[in-house]
């Protein structure tokens, strides 16, 4: 099947021409730098299938541009689908999948480390004995043993994150609509409201996918509840966050660090090398003006593992729909 693969890396090239190969799928895949948009659809004229990333354009001006073509697969390589009007899609009869699990190992552990970075100042430290200043003034870290987190959202890649926090002897708070039994097996871990997780917990880390509800979650009112000093993860969706009310926190010493490697915006920064450019986006410019926050360009799923899973999942979900079997990973408006 012919493929049109848009937002491409040349490590998006690798595994899926590798997994294209292993598996003897022979799709033809056509490798576009651009993101796909509106104004970028039209490259996808003849194409059945269509392979996107997490900021390309799926609304329902570039759908209607893909339909009109005669593409009927929108293949994610992702787990999100939040940049996909599914009901638009399904109106057009366009069928969408997704990759409904990779490595949970590599965004937990990402997780891990934004925490270790802020609150050892890693990165202060690094470029300080690269100087040859080896003064410790201003590097003084807390120890995570006896500590609360807060882990908003306990599927798999929550899960991994509070076993690996459990490991360092930290007491975890939970919340997740859906209560994961394997979360309250851990050592010091309980179940509770939201209110009582923003309230206790030292650390918070997010692990929740972008649903209508979960939009700015971390926002002005429950950045106010919060501990003073509280420290904030986020390795999911950007738009969880309110980043204005997450600057003021900074501002008024409510949150103490910051780590994210999402950003609310980021379909206008993030993979992309924009070192020579002047950025527009303010804000962002502010956020990462403070010394305690770190921002990385969502290379949170960013590993070997990962991509190998990534790649196998949507060169099958390309001969699934090839070969008319069942789409186990289709994603549907609820």
């Amino acid at each position: 099947m012919k493929v049109a693969v848009f937002s491409t890396k040349s490590y998006d090239r690798r595994f899926l021409e590798l997994e294209n190969t292993i598996s003897k799928a022979n799709h033809e895949l056509v490798f576009f730098d651009a993101r796909l948009q509106p104004q970028t659809a039209s490259l996808a004229a003849g194409f059945p299938a269509v392979c996107v990333f997490v900021n390309d354009d799926l609304g329902t001006e570039t759908l209607e541009t893909l339909a009109s073509q005669g593409t009927k697969l929108i293949a994610l390589r992702c787990t999100g689908f939040n940049n996909v009007n599914l009901k638009t899609a399904a109106e057009l009869g366009i069928k969408v999948v997704r990759v409904t699990e990779y490595s949970p190992y590599a965004v937990a552990e990402h997780a891990v480390g934004l925490i270790l970075m802020l609150n050892r100042k890693l990165y202060r430290a690094y470029n300080r004995v690269r100087d040859d200043n080896f003064a410790l003034d201003g590097l003084l870290g807390f120890d995570l043993h006896n500590r609360t987190v807060g882990v908003v959202g306990t599927g798999k890649i929550g899960q991994i994150f509070a076993q690996i926090m459990a490991g360092f002897g930290c007491h975890l708070l939970g919340y997740d609509v859906y209560p994961n039994p394997n979360f309250e097996k851990l050592e010091n871990a309980e179940y509770v409201s939201l209110e009582e997780l923003w309230k206790r917990s030292d650390v918070i880390s997010l692990h929740c996918p972008l649903f209508p509800e979960t939009n700015h979650l971390i926002n002005q009112e429950t950045i106010a509840k919060m501990k003073s000093g509280v420290m904030l993860i986020n390795t999911s969706r950007g738009k969880l966050v309110d980043t204005k009310a997450v600057i003021e926190g900074i501002k008024s010493e409510k949150i103490g660090y910051i780590g994210i490697d999402v950003y609310e915006e980021e379909d206008k920064l993030f993979f992309e090398d924009l070192s020579t450019t002047i950025i527009q986006d303010d804000t962002f410019q502010l956020l990462q003006s403070f010394p305690n926050v770190v921002i990385t360009a969502h290379q949170g799923f960013f590993t070997e593992n990962a991509l190998d899973d990534i790649a196998r999942t949507t060169i099958a979900n390309f001969s699934d729909f090839e070969q008319g079997n069942p789409l186990t990973n289709q994603v549907t408006a609820s």
